[in-house]
C-alpha cells in the first residue's frame, strides 16, 4: 500500500482496501442544501450580476450525490477507522468535521451513539463573505463551522506550549489549483493536521473532494487515504492537486 491513496469509491466499501486505522479523520460532509446550494452566492446569476438573469447554477444543488450521504453510516465508518484509544495519555485519535451550523448538533448526537462522547466546536473565520447578494443586510455570514469529536481521553495535541483557540483564520490559498466548489485551503488543513498528528500517523478523508486534505497530510509526512465517489472530482484531485507532491505515484 502506498503512503497516499485516493479511491474513486464510497467510504462504505472501505473493507475492500485494507486501510490502516487513522490517528485523525478529517471530512467536509455534504451540507444537503439541495436546490438552495448557491443561495446568495453570485454564481446564481450570469457573471455574478443579477441584472444578467439566472445562470445554469440557479436552483441547482452542488452535488448529485449529496442525497445519498447517510450520516449514521458515515459516523459508523469513522468510529471503526480511528485507532483504538491507547492507555497512555496524549496519544488518542480524533476526527474533525467541517459542517453546516445546524448540522453540528446532529453530529454531536451521532458521535455519542458511536462512542465519540466529547466535542469541541470550531469556527473558521474568513475575511470575505459568499453572501454578497445579501450585502444590504446588516449582518452577512463569513464563517464556516466544524467539530472536533473524540472518545474519552483528550486527543493528541501538539501546541508547542501555546494556547490554541477554537476560532481559526481561514487563510486564503492562492497556490493550490481550484477543482472543487467546497475546496478547503491547504494552509488551514496543514495547521489542523499538525496539531492532532505526528509524522508517520495516518490521516483519512472519507469525502476527499479536491484531495487537499490528502495533499496537506502527505506534504507533512503523514500517511493519507481518501475516498471520492465523483469521477470528475477524483480525476481533478489526481491531476491538479496530488500530482504536485514530489515523487507522488499519481504522476
Amino acid at each position: 500500500m502506498k503512503d497516499i491513496e485516493l479511491y474513486n469509491d464510497s467510504f462504505q466499501n472501505y473493507k475492500v482496501y485494507g486501510l490502516p486505522k487513522a490517528q485523525l479523520i478529517i471530512a467536509d460532509v455534504p451540507y444537503n442544501l439541495a436546490n438552495n446550494a448557491y443561495a446568495s452566492n453570485p454564481a446564481w446569476y450570469i457573471d455574478g450580476d443579477n441584472k444578467n438573469g439566472e445562470s445554469d447554477k440557479a436552483g441547482k444543488q452542488f452535488f448529485s450525490s449529496d442525497s445519498e450521504f447517510r450520516p449514521a453510516e458515515f459516523m459508523h465508518f469513522c468510529s471503526k477507522m480511528l485507532v483504538k484509544e491507547p492507555k497512555e495519555a496524549g496519544k488518542s485519535p480524533c476526527m474533525i468535521l467541517f459542517c453546516e451550523y445546524e448540522q453540528q448538533f446532529k453530529f454531536i448526537e451521532l458521535g455519542r451513539k458511536y462512542g465519540l462522547n466529547h466535542y469541541i466546536p470550531l469556527v473558521f473565520r474568513k475575511d470575505f463573505s459568499a453572501q454578497v447578494l445579501k450585502a444590504n443586510m446588516k449582518v452577512v455570514g463569513n464563517c464556516e463551522y466544524g467539530l472536533i469529536l473524540y472518545r474519552d481521553k483528550l486527543p493528541k495535541f501538539n501546541n508547542n506550549g501555546r494556547m490554541i483557540f477554537n476560532c481559526f483564520d481561514w487563510v486564503r490559498d492562492n497556490t493550490t489549483p481550484k477543482c472543487h466548489p467546497c475546496q478547503k485551503p491547504v494552509p488551514l488543513l496543514k495547521r489542523l493536521i499538525e496539531i492532532f498528528t505526528d509524522k508517520g500517523d495516518v490521516v483519512i478523508d472519507p469525502c476527499a473532494g479536491s484531495g487537499t486534505t490528502l495533499y496537506a497530510a502527505a506534504s507533512l509526512g503523514r500517511k493519507a487515504y481518501g475516498f471520492e465517489v465523483n469521477k470528475q472530482f477524483y480525476n481533478d484531485a489526481n491531476e491538479k492537486v496530488l500530482k504536485r507532491i514530489q515523487g507522488s505515484l499519481f504522476q
